[in-house]
């Protein structure tokens, strides 16, 4: 564990302080190790990653659409040699996270998110044509362009990640034919603009009411279709197809005042990319999922079908691949990929005081988890905070400062993550997860709204909140 030395040495140089607190952040698809790095009233995120030429490529991007006014990571320092760099932090809300906030508390998607999604198109669109100008892609890594071999490498991906792992049948020379077919389809595309490959809700952050993008290391030169493809059809984002089909006409009629002769071809291979995309990514879910085991990859399949359902029936390339479909409608009907899609377990989170009643098991099932939040700090002690609650922006910062509620956190989603993982593979159909404090207004009702967006992020299953004393 040298970086984390190397991190704090190369923060005592940038800002003459010494750590206080380093908080390992949540994994994601990457082998790439991030930190939440604190000292005072500094905050940034330090970042370990053993690859050196991703590195230097995230590194340079950053610093060439910085200087284009993109809202990216600022970069505080770099040490390439030692494989480390230090980013400014820009909170913790995704536009997938919020998403599903408000998801939550609608039952349905919301409308108000829709001039986000806009608002991301036009950045998008700013990106993308940056790599029409000076943009420097001899640092683009592994490939310079999304070509031939780019694209081989993610057919592949799909096929011996997926295909196999998920025992769906085929013809390999008859697949290799139509993957052969399938890609000089694609890059008929005007493939002259910047591709930022992994552009989709969890690399979007929300921080102080402005947008910010992330995780573009894997950029290279490529067509337009590809990043929208990703956006769109993001797989948990589960956006509804009424709502794709206005933010697409969005789309393109921006790019019909920027390139008007790209407008006009662009949904010629638009379903296309679409399609890449979706086996690129689900090579990702068979990779993660079913070679790593990472089961909370696996939840993201159900999508993925639904996705590849809903393009079987309503498009058409203008290429015969046959027996490409063909494996398409394998996966739509297999039953073994189906079971992911059928969330048994609803997971019921409650806030309650300890002064008053306790959650009721209306399942009769009687068990569950039930935290004491007293052992914490109390903002409901001080006079500014009691007529607030958990929900509130002051609350949550005042609690989040507090490592002793940081760590309550990283411990009882332990125990958490045990019980719902064997819930889940056990048929189980209820969980309880309660939270108890003095009056049920502030600690409980922060633990209780902060692990149902935990949850929800990381299993497919359904979540109920219930703040018992908030209903008075």
């Amino acid at each position: 564990m040298n970086h984390i030395e190397d991190l704090k040495d190369l923060f005592f140089n940038t800002f003459n302080q010494q750590v206080e607190q380093m908080n390992l952040l949540e994994a994601s698809g990457s082998n790439r190790k991030y930190y939440r790095m604190q000292a005072g009233n500094i905050s940034v995120i330090g970042t370990y990653n053993e690859d050196y030429k991703e590195n230097s490529a995230f590194l340079s991007f950053s610093k060439y659409f910085l200087s284009k006014g993109i809202a990216v990571p600022s970069i505080f320092a770099e040490n390439l040699e030692k494989n480390i760099y230090i980013l400014n932090d820009l909170g913790n809300e995704t536009l997938y996270g919020y998403l599903c906030r408000l998801r939550n508390d609608c039952g349905c998607f919301p409308e108000e998110i829709i001039p986000i999604y806009k608002k991301t198109l036009d950045d998008l669109l700013k990106i993308q044509l940056l790599g029409c100008n000076e943009f420097d892609y001899s640092f683009c890594y592994p490939r310079h362009s999304f070509d031939k071999q780019s694209i081989s490498w993610d057919l592949n991906y799909f096929k011996y990640y997926f295909l196999k792992l998920a025992n769906i049948s085929f013809d390999e020379d008859l697949l290799e034919k139509d993957f052969k077919t399938f890609i000089y389809f694609l890059l008929e595309a005007d493939n002259q603009f910047f591709l930022y490959r992994d552009f989709q809700s969890r690399n979007i952050m929300l921080y102080e009411n402005k947008l910010y993008y992330i995780d573009y290391q894997g950029g290279r030169k490529g067509a337009l279709q590809y990043d929208v493809a990703s956006l769109l059809y993001d797989a948990k984002a589960d956006i509804p197809q009424n709502v794709r089909e206005e933010l697409l006409d969005y789309y393109i009629e921006k790019l019909q005042i920027k390139l008007s002769e790209h407008a006009a071809s662009f949904k010629k291979y638009y379903h296309g990319f679409v399609l890449i995309r979706i086996m690129q990514a689900m090579g990702s879910y068979g990779f993660r999922g079913f070679y790593e085991r990472k089961t909370h990859f696996l939840q993201s399949i159900p999508y993925a079908l639904k996705n590849l359902e809903y393009l079987l029936s309503n498009t058409q390339l203008p290429v015969e691949i046959p027996c490409l479909w063909n494996v398409f409608t394998q996966l739509i009907q297999s039953k073994t990929l189906q079971q992911y899609a059928k969330p048994k377990l609803t997971i019921s989170l409650n806030s309650f005081s300890f002064k008053n009643e306790h959650p009721v098991d209306a399942t009769g099932n009687g068990g569950g988890f039930v935290f004491d939040c007293r052992c914490l700090p109390n903002p409901g002690r001080y006079d500014q905070y009691r007529s607030l609650t958990g929900k509130d922006a002051a609350i949550i910062a005042y609690l989040e400062k507090e490592e002793a509620v940081k760590q309550y956190f990283e411990h009882i989603k332990q125990i958490v993550d045990m019980a719902i993982k064997n819930y889940m593979v056990r048929g189980f159909e209820h969980l309880s997860i309660s939270f108890g404090c003095t009056g049920g207004r502030h600690r409980s009702v922060y633990f209780a709204e902060k692990m149902q967006k935990y949850i929800n992020q990381t299993y497919m299953v359904n979540t109920q909140l219930n703040h018992l004393m908030l209903n008075y």
